[in-house]
Formats: structure tokens, C-alpha cells, sequence
């Protein structure tokens, strides 16, 4: 025990000297001896207490003892352990354990180190705030001794009197600390009376900011009872007012009023919620695009009569826009697109009072203010920046929705082009608003577009077909500048050219599209705007023009007044045998001294009809880019319907009797009209799958006669559908360039090829129209029989041309004569009057080659008979016709000649001459005399060879 003791006072004499002290100081050399030995051989063990293994085996070898209490005293316990005498310790055992405690002690050193070096920044903090608090503790020890000092010297200098006067003093400020508590308290109590104030007068920046005051100063005052009931009341007030907040950043939605704007987002900042306010915001609109498009609906729907009975509020909004009838439909949709423009408009404006829409103001600002700020306005801007596609997506969805539920293929024209119109502005103000392309409403109005024009364009059709048989082929008077840019289908060209009003894909990104609508000063609603194709009255017939065509052409008791005697007879007088010359020119001269000097448009009604269909469905063409084409397709069928019907009412007669009478070009397409449009013979009148796009070709009308002679054949009749079919292919031709700018480009080969084959044929229609009438007008046959009883093998040469003449030359005076009657009724273009003579004069011709080829003999006499009958005919001809060169003359000018040539240059004529049929060279050849009967023979099978070449 005594030698333990001992230990223990030079341990802890070593620790307090801070010098290393051995044992071997204690034992006997042989100890030291046995000491320097073990501590060799332990030497390379220290060496190994680097290894991260060994270390942790180290640490887990301490015995839990030492980390049992801070007052564990681990020199004792290890002493204790020591055996006392009289046992003679094991040298060698205590060595090991000092080793063993060296090396545990190193390592929980160097694990000490660690730490301290890795916490030693928070010991730094620490050791400079016990430093800080060692210093206040010496400041209050100080002012502690010097009140204590004063104290001490109050005591001795003061007397009882003055300690009373301040005693009272310090009562008196007491009171005076008490009576502003309950000035306080009693303000307090009063704020709810002001805060009701403030909130009814909207002032919500001010009631919140008293509402925070008064919070503020109840929680000076909480130690008070009634001040915690108050706290409670103003937190229910505030939570009230931000209800009462919220209810009117709602109404912003609807319509944007900037001073109340500015005082809510005032409010949300005292109260730090301005991120919350732009997520209530845009809820807000959401709920306002829906409630606002629900309540339009409502309010219509409950106007039917048949339904008013039923509950509506529990209803869909797709349900009740299906309950929307025809009447009130445009109106509706009107009412709806105004509604959802202001919504739209409030939202714009938050976005410009916010600077959204203002990069250099958002510059400036980042600038100037801090980054919370800024943070909060990023914030902001970015959640109004993505909710502008939000809202128009479901300003969007609520139109389609409403345009969808609604069947509107029923619905007039001008109703349907007004809700397009409806429909196109929206889509415009949607490009404006946030660069949308619509895709889905576009989708809806082409659906629904699709359905309309096909009922439209079947229906028109089939109107087309009942214009047709019921047409009397009457002028319908317009005036001479007349096109079809007058009427009123066609206002939308010059309205859409200065306004580019359009809803096109193309036009989105063209410069000379109109500026934002809600970047103007004065923001109007496109909506307010009128219509104004609704107002434009068409003059397509100026009133004195008019009274000028009355007064001039249809009077007839003037204009026989006028009429030479002579012109009234209906045979030549054979004194003179002059033929008054150019009958109508009398006529043609009155209108132009009257004033009428470019001559009036030939229109019937049906044509203007069809033209002012032109018009119709270029507006959907306009309005419709997704099925433009399609449009165009049809409006192609309805002059291919009007042409092929004039085609069957005035030609197919003529076009069935001559083979040569049409082109080829001509017969193709009205084989390509009659075959892709007309029904089939046989096939059933109704529409069904296959000729769903057919129709039956219309019927001409009773009223309409073409048979009387009189009237030369419905001459009158003929010129109007033929010179309307002109006019209509005319302005087509004029519309081309529209037409052009109307549909996809891709398409525009397809316009380019149809007025090439199909347009440009419409004038080809007068020849066989118009060579009806002069092929049944003058009685060729007769001319024919007659020239068959001359006889042409006369020996001298004649100063008489043959009666024949005179018969055909009346037969053309009284065609003449007519067709002056007839152009008192209806003018007839100089065009018209030329075909007319050129079918008379060719037909004539021959005839009169006709007559030559049945002489069965002919002498040179009568060579020379046929060529005086011939200059006779031509001679009194001229006197009738403006034409210049009279056509076909030369035909029979060189068949005459022919009989003079001789046998090889005949066979060379004939073998050239194509245009005379084989029966005409037949007889030619078998009355030349100077042939053979064996060269006769050759060139007749010549001629037959020939003809079966044509075959």
C-alpha cells in the first residue's frame, strides 16, 4: 500500500512538474537494464499505430470504465490494480500495460487532435463568446458597484422627505405608464369599428395595415386579459379581409380598373403574399372564363319556350350550349366572344402594369432593387408569361365547345359567313394575345365549315337546277360599267385588301399585318365593331342609265317611225334590185346619239345568281384557308352546271346534227362535266354515296320557245344564255387573281389548267348556239331544189343572174329584218350579229357549191352563169353584213375555177382540197367536158380512195 501511495505522489508530482520522470529513478539498475530492453523490442509495435485497422482495435480495447463519470480518476484505478506486498509486482506485466495505456493514449490524443482541428472554427466562436460574456459580467460588476456607491451616498445625503417626493415620482410615471396602456387598450377595442370601415370603402392596403399595427400593439400589451381576446378578434379580422382581398382580385378578372389594381397588390405585399396572389390570380381567370361563358349560355338557353321548365344550373356547359336554337345562336356567340375579350383585356393589362410585357422597365428595376424583390417579381412575371397561353387555351375551349354542340349546316349564308367572321376575329385577337395559332378552334370551324358548305353547295345546286328550268332567258338590266365587284358578295375583296383582315397561317407573318389590338391607346372591342357587308347597298343599275335604255331601246313606235319604207317589205324590188344595206345600223346609230356608248352587259338572272354564288363562296374561301380548295371545287361545278345547261338548252341540237360544229377541246370538256356531274341515264335522282356530288342536268322551260320562225328560232333567247355564259366567264377570268391568293399555292396549277380548258371554252358555245338559228332560218334546201332545175349547159354566156339568187338573197333580207326586230327588244353584240352573218354567209356558200356539184352537164356558159349568179349574190350581200372579208367565198370561187383546169392539175386540186365532200368533186368531175372517160374514172376512184383514208 505504501509503495502504491508512493507511486501514485511521483505520478502526480511528474504531472504537476511537467517533467518526464522514469522509474528507473526508483528501481535498481537491473530494472533499467530489463526496461531499455523490453522498450527495443517494443519499439517497432509504436511504429504500427499509424494503421487506420490498428487504431480502431486500440480504441475498442479501452475498457469502458474510463468513460464511465468525469470524475474518474484513471491513475487511481490503475494503481489499485497493482498487487500490494507482500507480492513482488510483475515488472514485465506492468511495462506491457504501460505500453498498452501509451499506445490507447496516443491514439485517443491523435483522435482528440482530429476533432479539435475539425471543430476548431466553433471553438473559436465559442472561446470569443465566453470572452464576450466574461466581459459584460465584468461591465454589470461594475455598474453593480456603482450603484452600490450611490446607494451608499443617497443614504447619507437624502432625507425622508425626499425619498417621499420620489416615491410619489416614480408613482406618478406609474399612472402615467398605466394611463397610456389604456388609452391603448381602448383604441384597440375601437379598430374593428375602423377596419369595417376601411373594408367597405376597398381602402385594403389601409385596413390591413391597421390591422398589423394593432397586432403589433397587442403583443406589447398580451399581459393584460383583454388583450388576448382582442388578438384573437384581429386575427380573425385579418383572415376576414383576406377573404374580402380575395373576392375583389376576382372581379379584376371581369374588368381591370388600374387604382383598385395597384391598392390589392399593395395589400398582398403588407400581408407577403404577392407569389400567392399571382397563383389566386390565375385561378381567378380560369373560374372567370368558365363561370362567364356558363352564365351567356345559361341566359339563352333559358329563352327557349320548350325548355323552361327544366333546371339548367345542374347542368353541363356542353349540354347547354346544345340547347341553343338558331335564332339565338350568332347572338349568343356574339355575347360570348365580348364577354371573354374583356376577360382577356384585364389580363393584358396585369400583364403591362406588371412590366411583363416591357423589357426595359424589368432592366431597370433588377437593377434597383434588391434580389428578394427581384425574386419576387421573376416570380411573378414568369407565372403571368406561361398563364397567357392558359388562358386563351381555355377561352378557346369554351368557344369550340359552344361552336361544336350546335348543328349550323341549316343556318342562311350571311348568318354562317357572321359567326365565321365571329370566329376569325377571335383567332386574330388570339394570335395578338399569344402568338396561338388556334389549332383547335380552326379545327372545330373547319369541321363544322365542312358540314355547312356541303349542305350549302347540294342545296344551291339543286336551287341552280330550278333557276335553270324556270329561267325565261331574259335581259336583266344592269348598267354598262357593270362587274362583278359591284354586287354585294363581293365587297369583301376591297374591305379584306385595305384591312387584311384574316385569319390565314401565311398572313401571321407577313409585315403588313395590322398592329396589336391590345397594344392601342384606346382598347375597343373587335366585337363592337359592325359588319359592314351587313349595311353596303349594291347599284348595280344606275336610274338614269335605266330610264336612257326605256326611252331608247324599247321604243317601238319611234324606231318604226324611222324605218325606211322600203325596209318594212319582205321581197327586193326588182327594178333596182338593191337591198337596203346594213338594216340594224339604223338602230346602232340611234343608241349611240342617245348617249349609250359602251354597250350593256348581257346578264340573265340565273347567271347573276351564279355570280353572286362566286362571290358567297369566295367569302368562305376567305374566311375557310383549311378547305379553300374544296370551295373552289365547287364553285368550278356551278359554272360547269350553268355552261353544260346552256349547252343542252341551245347546241346540243346542232352539236348532234353536225359532227364538226364543236372543237375538240370543246367536246372534252363537256364530256368531262357530263360525266364527273350529271347523273347517268337511268340513274336514281336522289343523292346516295356514288353521285352524292351529281346532279340531274335541268330541263329548258316551257315558257321558252325555240320553234318559232318569227323569233328566229328564240334567237333572243340564245344571245342571253349564251352572252351571260361570256360574261360569267369573263369575270371568273377577272376573279382569277383572287382566286389565286384564296387557295394554297400547290393548288394554283389546278385554277391555271381549269381557265384554260374549261373557262376560255364558254365562247366557243355561240357557234353551234348561234348557227341553230341561221341554219334554220333561210331555207337551204330550197336554194338547193332550185338551183337544180337551172341549166348549166347553155351555150352563150348570160346577162341574167338566176332566179335562185333573188329567193336566197329575200330569205337573208327577212333574217335581216328580223334580227333588227329582235335587237329593239334585247341588244345583240356586234360579236353576236358576226357569227350569226358568218354561219348565214358560210352556209349559204355552201349551198351554192351544193347546187353547182347536182349539174349533171355544164357548158362553159354556164361556167360563166354560175360565176354571175355568184358576184351577184356577194354584190347584195355586203349590203347586209359588216363582215369583212365575207368568209367562205373562196371555197366556192375556186370550185367554179376548177372546171376550167385540166386533167393533172385537177388531180393536184382535188388531192388538196379537203373541205369539199366527195359527192361535190364527183359531180364536179363528171360534168368537166374535157375529160375522158377513162381519165373521169381515175380521179373519181381518187376521190373514193380518199375517202376511205378519212375513215
Amino acid at each position: 500500500m505504501e509503495f502504491t501511495k508512493k507511486i501514485k505522489s511521483l505520478v502526480n508530482l511528474r504531472q504537476a512538474s511537467r517533467s518526464s520522470v522514469d522509474l528507473t529513478e526508483i528501481e535498481s539498475p537491473e530494472i533499467e537494464e530489463q526496461v531499455i530492453t523490453r522498450e527495443k523490442v517494443l519499439e517497432p509495435a509504436n511504429k504500427s499505430l499509424n494503421d487506420p485497422e490498428i487504431e480502431k482495435e486500440i480504441l475498442n480495447s479501452i475498457e469502458e470504465v474510463f468513460y464511465s463519470d468525469e470524475q474518474f480518476d484513471a491513475s487511481e484505478y490503475k494503481l489499485t490494480n497493482i498487487p500490494e506486498a507482500p507480492e513482488i509486482p510483475d515488472i514485465n506485466e506492468i511495462y506491457s500495460d504501460k505500453v498498452k495505456l501509451t499506445s490507447q493514449l496516443h491514439v485517443v490524443s491523435k483522435q482528440l487532435s482530429a476533432l479539435i482541428l475539425q471543430n476548431q472554427s466553433a471553438l473559436a466562436e465559442e472561446l470569443q463568446r465566453v470572452t464576450e460574456m466574461q466581459k459584460t459580467l465584468e461591465e454589470a460588476c461594475l455598474i453593480c458597484t456603482q450603484s452600490r456607491s450611490l446607494l451608499a451616498q443617497t443614504k447619507q445625503d437624502f432625507t425622508t422627505a425626499s425619498l417621499g417626493i420620489l416615491a410619489s415620482y416614480r408613482k406618478r410615471e406609474q399612472l402615467k405608464c398605466l394611463l397610456r396602456s389604456l388609452h391603448m387598450i381602448k383604441t384597440l377595442q375601437e379598430t374593428d369599428v375602423r377596419l369595417r370601415e376601411l373594408l367597405e370603402e376597398e381602402d385594403y392596403p389601409g385596413a390591413i395595415q391597421l390591422c398589423l399595427e394593432c397586432q403589433k400593439a397587442a403583443s406589447t400589451f398580451k399581459h393584460f386579459s383583454c388583450i388576448s381576446e382582442l388578438s384573437t378578434k384581429l386575427q380573425d379580422t385579418l383572415v376576414m379581409t383576406e377573404e374580402q382581398l380575395d373576392v375583389a382580385l376576382s372581379k379584376v378578372c371581369s374588368s381591370f380598373d388600374k387604382i383598385h389594381y395597384e391598392k390589392l397588390q399593395e395589400a398582398y405585399s403588407l400581408l407577403g403574399k404577392t407569389q400567392t396572389a399571382v397563383d389566386q390570380l390565375l385561378m381567378h381567370f380560369a373560374s372567370a372564363i368558365h363561370n362567364t361563358a356558363f352564365t351567356i349560355v345559361l341566359q339563352y338557353a333559358e329563352k327557349n319556350s320548350s325548355c323552361k321548365d327544366q333546371s339548367f344550373q345542374k347542368r353541363q356547359y356542353s349540354d347547354l350550349c346544345k340547347l341553343i336554337d338558331s335564332e339565338n345562336f350568332s347572338s349568343c356567340l356574339e355575347d360570348l366572344c365580348k364577354a371573354l375579350w374583356r376577360i382577356m383585356t384585364s389580363y393584358w393589362c396585369i400583364l403591362e402594369w406588371h412590366g411583363v410585357l416591357d423589357d426595359n422597365r424589368q432592366q431597370v428595376e433588377d437593377n434597383s432593387n434588391t434580389s428578394v424583390e427581384n425574386f419576387h417579381k421573376n416570380y411573378i412575371r414568369q407565372k403571368l408569361e406561361h398563364g397567357l397561353l392558359r388562358v386563351w387555351q381555355d377561352v378557346q375551349q369554351k368557344v369550340k365547345g359552344y361552336l361544336l354542340a350546335s348543328d349550323i349546316s341549316p343556318f342562311k349564308f350571311d348568318e354562317f359567313i357572321h359567326i365565321l367572321a365571329l370566329i376569325q376575329r377571335l383567332i386574330d385577337i388570339g394570335e395578338d394575345f399569344c402568338g396561338s395559332r388556334s389549332e383547335d378552334l380552326q379545327e372545330s370551324v373547319r369541321k363544322q365549315s365542312v358540314n355547312y358548305f356541303r349542305n350549302y353547295h347540294r342545296g344551291f345546286m339543286e336551287e341552280l337546277r330550278t333557276f335553270l328550268e324556270n329561267e325565261s332567258w331574259e335581259l336583266c338590266p344592269v348598267h354598262s360599267a357593270f362587274s362583278a365587284v359591284h354586287l354585294q358578295e363581293f365587297r369583301f375583296l376591297s374591305r379584306s385588301s385595305s384591312r387584311s383582315f384574316s385569319s390565314s397561317p401565311e398572313k401571321s407573318n407577313s409585315p403588313s399585318r395590322k398592329e396589336n389590338v391590345f397594344r392601342k391607346q384606346n382598347i375597343v372591342s373587335p366585337f363592337e365593331e359592325k359588319f359592314e357587308m351587313d349595311d353596303d347597298q349594291e347599284d348595280i343599275l344606275s336610274p338614269k342609265e335605266n330610264e336612257d335604255l326605256n326611252r331608247t331601246n324599247y321604243d317601238s313606235d319611234s324606231d318604226d317611225s324611222e324605218i325606211p319604207d322600203e325596209l318594212k317589205k319582205d321581197f327586193i324590188d326588182e327594178n333596182t334590185e338593191d337591198i337596203p344595206k346594213k338594216v340594224h345600223s339604223k338602230l346602232s346609230k340611234k343608241l349611240t346619239s342617245s348617249g349609250r356608248k359602251k354597250p350593256f352587259p348581257i346578264l340573265t338572272n340565273t347567271a347573276l345568281n351564279v355570280l353572286r354564288s362566286f362571290g358567297k363562296y369566295m367569302q368562305m374561301m376567305s374566311v375557310l384557308k383549311p378547305i379553300a380548295f374544296d370551295v373552289l371545287i365547287c364553285m368550278t361545278q356551278l359554272f360547269d352546271y350553268y355552261m353544260y345547261s346552256v349547252y343542252i338548252f341551245f347546241a346540243k341540237e346542232m352539236s348532234d346534227l353536225t359532227e364538226n360544229v364543236l372543237s375538240n377541246k370543246l367536246k372534252t370538256t363537256l364530256k368531262r362535266i357530263r360525266e364527273n356531274l350529271m347523273f347517268e341515264e337511268g340513274a336514281t335522282e336522289n343523292f346516295d354515296g356514288r353521285n352524292k356530288d351529281k346532279i340531274p342536268p335541268p330541263s329548258l322551260s316551257v315558257a321558252v320557245n325555240l320553234r318559232k320562225v318569227e323569233d328566229l328560232y328564240g334567237v333572243a333567247a340564245r344571245i342571253s344564255a349564251a352572252e351571260s355564259l361570256v360574261f360569267l366567264a369573263e369575270q371568273f377570268e377577272r376573279l382569277h387573281t383572287h382566286l389565286e391568293l384564296l387557295i394554297p399555292s400547290t393548288k394554283r396549277a389546278f385554277l391555271q389548267q381549269y381557265c384554260s380548258q374549261t373557262v376560255s371554252q364558254a365562247s366557243e358555245l355561240r357557234v353551234p348556239i348561234y348557227m341553230a338559228v341561221s341554219a334554220r332560218t333561210i331555207d337551204y334546201a330550197q336554194v338547193v331544189v332550185l338551183m337544180g332545175s337551172v341549166k348549166w349547159d347553155v351555150s352563150e354566156i348570160m346577162s341574167q343572174h338566176s332566179s335562185y339568187v333573188d329567193f336566197l338573197l329575200r330569205e337573208l333580207q327577212v333574217f335581216s329584218m328580223r334580227l333588227s326586230e329582235i335587237e329593239k327588244k334585247i341588244p345583240i353584240p356586234k360579236d353576236t350579229s358576226d357569227i350569226l352573218w358568218d354561219h348565214c354567209i358560210k352556209l349559204s356558200n355552201h349551198s351554192f357549191i351544193e347546187g353547182f356539184s347536182q349539174a349533171k352537164k355544164c357548158t362553159n356558159g354556164g361556167r360563166a352563169l354560175m360565176q354571175l349568179d355568184y358576184q351577184q349574190f356577194l354584190s347584195k350581200v355586203e349590203r347586209l353584213t359588216d363582215l369583212q372579208p365575207l368568209p367562205g367565198k373562196e371555197l366556192v370561187e375556186s370550185y367554179i375555177k376548177a372546171y376550167y383546169m385540166l386533167e393533172q392539175n385537177l388531180e393536184q386540186w382535188i388531192r388538196s382540197h379537203k373541205e369539199y365532200t366527195n359527192k361535190q368533186l364527183i359531180g364536179l368531175v363528171n360534168c368537166i367536158t374535157q375529160l375522158n372517160k377513162k381519165g373521169r374514172q381515175r380521179l373519181i376512184n381518187l376521190i373514193e380512195e380518199g375517202d376511205k383514208l378519212k375513215r
